[in-house]
């Protein structure tokens, strides 16, 4: 399975909040081709580092394709693109969306502009938690560790709230 985080501080013209941002990611995937196998929960967190731009509104996605890893990393620039992301932007900058590939397949990908697992995705509760929630069996591809062992290991320094 192929894992997907989505994320959006900042509205659009188009779809307005950033949950709504994050939900025509996943119909604008899905109009490229790509299978939803299965979508978390969306939940709001901080800016990670802090800092006093907006909440962001996250979740992750279990998909599936036939495409090559670079190819899906085009697809999902391509859609961010369509929602106004802004390139180059400064690191950890408010963004209208962000899509990640966190896993592909359970193997580890380094390669130019591509590095599966996504690096930070250990340090990240705003991933691991809507993550859980469509692979709560999930191990880390390289260390082997399990997601709660993860999710365990962050402390309570991270919060994520679920959005009804």
């Amino acid at each position: 399975m192929i894992y997907l985080a989505i994320g959006s501080n900042l509205p659009t013209a188009a779809y307005g909040e950033p949950r709504r941002n994050c939900e025509a990611a996943i119909a604008l995937l899905t109009a490229a081709g790509i299978n939803i196998e299965a979508c978390s929960h969306w939940y709001e967190s901080q800016p990670i580092p802090a800092s006093e731009q907006p909440n962001f509104v996250n979740g992750v996605a279990a998909v599936s394709c036939r495409l090559a890893p670079h190819a899906m990393l085009e697809i999902c620039q391509g859609v961010e693109n369509s929602l106004g992301r802004m390139r180059p932007a400064p690191a950890n900058a408010a963004r209208t969306l962000d899509i990640d590939i966190i896993d592909w397949n359970g193997k580890a990908i380094r390669e130019a502009a591509l590095e599966i697992p996504h690096p930070r995705l250990t340090e990240r509760l705003f991933v691991l938690g809507p993550l859980r929630d469509v692979a709560p069996n999930w191990c880390h591809p390289v260390t082997g560790i399990a997601i709660d062992e993860l999710i365990a290991a962050l402390g309570s320094a991270q919060n994520i709230r679920k959005i009804a």
